[in-house]
C-alpha cells in the first residue's frame, strides 16, 4: 500500500506544497506540473511508481495548494518558479534525480538541469516541448503577442483560463474522453477561478518567452551532457506537436521516443503504458 505524505515547506518566504512518496533512499524522480493544473496531475503514477522509487511532487506558485501571491507582488516568471523548485529541492538535501516534466515543468526542469548538471540522471518528457518544431500552430497569436507585448491586445489570452479551454486541453486528441477524469479539469479550473489567478497566468503566459528564446541553451546540454531521455509524448496534442518529441534524438543519441495515441494531458489517458516505460527508464538509469 502506498502512502503519500502531503508536505508544505517554506521557501523565500512562500508556502510550497509537495506531495512525496517511497524510500528517500531510493532513486529519486521529481515530477513538474503544467498548465492550468498542479502536482495532483501525478497522484496516480506516484503510486505506480513508489513501491521502488522516490518520488517528489512540487506545486508552483500560483498553482495548486502552494502561495498564489497577486501577480502586482510577486514576479511571476519561469526563472522564478524554477528558483522556488531549486530552493525546495535543497531545502530537502536532493543532490541527484531524474525529472519528469510535462508542459511548464519543461521550462522549469530545463532551467534545473542548466543549474546543475551534475544532479540531473535523467530527463523524462511527457509533452513537455524544448523545440520549435514542437510549438503547434496554437502559438501563432502569442509569438505576435511576444513581439509587442506593450501594444497588444491581451483579451484573447484570457480565454486560455475558461472552464471551455480546461476542457479543451483534456480531451483534444483523446479517441476515448471517458477515460479522462472529470475531477481534475473541475479542480484546475476551480483554482483558475481564483480572484487574481487571471493575472498570475498571464503573466507566465508573456513570460514563456523567455523559453523559447532558451532553447538553444537547452539544446546545447542535452548535445553536451547527454542525459538520457525518454520522450513520451500523446502524438495527438495541439498544443506541442509530436515534432517536438522526436527532435530529442537530435541531440541525444540514445534518446527513447515513444508516440502515444493521446492528446496533451497524455497521462490521464495512457497512464498505464506510461508508468510501465518510466519504470523501465528509470531501471536503465541504474544498470
Amino acid at each position: 500500500m502506498t502512502l503519500v505524505r502531503y508536505r508544505t515547506a517554506v521557501i523565500d518566504g512562500l508556502d510550497v506544497f509537495y506531495r512525496e512518496a517511497g524510500d528517500p533512499s531510493a532513486p529519486t524522480l521529481v515530477l513538474l506540473h503544467g498548465f492550468p493544473t498542479s502536482s495532483i496531475a501525478y497522484q496516480e503514477l506516484i503510486a505506480d511508481l513508489a513501491d521502488e522509487f522516490h518520488l517528489i511532487a512540487p506545486d508552483y506558485p500560483g498553482f495548486g495548494h502552494s502561495s498564489a501571491p497577486a501577480a502586482s507582488e510577486w514576479d511571476y516568471t519561469f526563472d522564478h518558479l524554477a528558483d522556488v523548485v531549486d530552493g525546495l529541492l535543497d531545502s530537502l538535501g536532493l543532490t541527484r534525480y531524474a525529472i519528469y516534466v510535462h508542459d511548464y515543468g519543461s521550462p522549469v526542469g530545463f532551467r534545473l538541469a542548466l543549474r546543475h548538471p551534475e544532479r540531473i540522471t535523467g530527463i523524462i518528457s511527457q509533452n513537455g516541448n524544448a523545440y520549435e518544431d514542437g510549438l503547434a500552430p496554437f502559438w501563432k497569436d502569442l509569438y505576435e503577442i511576444w513581439a509587442n507585448p506593450s501594444e497588444a491586445d491581451l483579451t484573447p489570452l484570457r480565454a486560455h483560463y475558461t472552464r471551455e479551454a480546461t476542457h479543451w486541453q483534456y480531451t483534444h486528441g483523446v479517441p476515448d474522453v471517458s477515460l479522462v477524469n472529470p475531477d481534475k479539469e473541475a479542480l484546475d479550473q476551480a483554482l483558475l477561478d481564483r480572484p487574481g489567478s487571471d493575472e498570475i497566468q498571464l503573466a507566465l503566459f508573456l513570460n514563456y518567452a523567455t523559453n523559447v528564446a532558451a532553447y538553444s541553451q537547452w539544446q546545447d546540454y542535452l548535445r553536451t551532457h547527454q542525459p538520457p531521455v525518454l520522450a513520451v509524448w500523446g502524438r495527438n496534442d495541439e498544443i506541442f506537436a509530436p515534432e517536438g518529441a522526436k527532435a530529442f534524438a537530435r541531440d541525444v543519441k540514445d534518446a527513447h521516443v515513444h508516440l502515444l495515441d493521446a492528446g496533451h494531458f497524455a497521462l490521464e489517458t495512457r497512464r498505464p503504458q506510461i508508468a510501465a516505460l518510466v519504470r523501465t527508464f528509470l531501471h536503465s538509469l541504474s544498470d
